[in-house]
């Protein structure tokens, strides 16, 4: 399924196989979740996309092909695919160890073809080795919910009362990490959710409420989900002094002015950018040992515009998940 201009749906374009490039492999897509970020691309909000190009970021696949000099995967092994496809190794951003920061990335989905199709090419260095535990639909989200999740997370590792703010696929996967993990968890959702709510109470979170609510105890650490920017100042609103406030969206609508005293206190505002292929790794292994369940919703591929417009609209709970069988 191909973004031929933005802001029009995905139409199927029959494409030759694709054949990888020196350092690549050609991967036969299993499964590939369907991510907000997506939604962003397709609604015009990311820059300088370059069209066509076929969208998806949470790509599950076996290895059908490798290019030359290829050889960190078997054929016929699973690897993932995650949002960030390559970084140029040698600025100061990838020495320091923050190639998520780097000038010249690409990105899965957005710079390179992604996973809303049959076949997809991906530089071997930057996939993923999946938990054997994990199915291809339940494998996918963790591939960008999780793992953009996780790098939130672990902005606020002494937190010992989480705040969520949108509870929708990386939420959920997060709530249930730090539920494992000992944490109280608040769930904040789209006012007058009730279902949302009740799925955030089922998977272990302390309380749940509408984001125009005010949470029974001041909060440690917020994440916000929702690329909503007057939920900054709520969250920072939530949390006691000392607390943080992490911006996991790669897109947030503008964050209104607030009072200094809101920020006073020592809290703090970050965003996170992009993720590390050491991000997926510890990730990867974090989900060995703590059984998520991402909640796969599936979609044929062919069905993509359909599960893009769901998840618009919050139609579900989980991760949409396009599945290829």
């Amino acid at each position: 399924m191909t973004l031929l201009a933005p802001r029009t749906p995905l139409v199927a374009v029959r494409r030759p196989v694709p054949s990888p490039g020196p350092g690549e492999v050609l991967l036969e897509v299993a499964a590939c979740g369907v991510c907000r970020t997506d939604l962003h691309l397709v609604d015009g909000e990311l820059p300088a996309v370059p069209l066509p190009v076929v969208p998806g970021h949470e790509v599950v696949g076996r290895v059908a092909l490798l290019g030359a000099g290829a050889s960190r995967f078997r054929p016929g092994e699973r690897v993932g695919v995650p949002w960030l496809a390559g970084a140029c190794g040698h600025c100061r951003h990838c020495a320091s160890g923050h190639e998520n920061l780097c000038d010249e990335a690409v990105f899965t989905g957005y710079h390179r073809d992604g996973g809303y199709a049959r076949y997809a090419v991906a530089d071997e260095r930057f996939c993923l080795a999946l938990p054997d535990a994990y199915d291809d639909a339940h494998a996918a989200p963790l591939l960008c919910a999780g793992l953009i999740g996780y790098r939130a997370y672990a902005m606020a590792p002494r937190a010992a009362r989480v705040g969520l703010y949108g509870f929708g696929a990386a939420a959920h996967l997060i709530a249930q990490v730090a539920v494992a993990e000992g944490r109280e968890v608040f769930a904040f959702t789209r006012p007058g959710d009730a279902r949302s709510q009740a799925f955030a109470r089922e998977l272990g979170c302390a309380w749940a409420g509408g984001s125009d609510e005010t949470a029974p105890a001041a909060l440690d650490a917020a994440i916000v989900f929702a690329p909503v920017g007057s939920l900054v100042p709520a969250a920072l609103a939530a949390c006691a002094k000392a607390g943080t406030v992490v911006c996991a969206g790669i897109h947030m609508s503008d964050i209104p002015s607030f009072p200094y005293r809101l920020l006073w206190g020592e809290r703090v505002v970050r965003s996170v950018a992009n993720l590390t292929r050491e991000d997926g790794e510890a990730f990867m292994a974090l989900a060995a040992r703590i059984r998520l369940d991402a909640r796969p919703v599936p979609y044929a591929l062919e069905k993509a515009n359909s599960a893009l417009e769901d998840l618009r609209r919050g139609a579900f709970d989980g991760a949409a998940v396009l599945t290829m069988t």
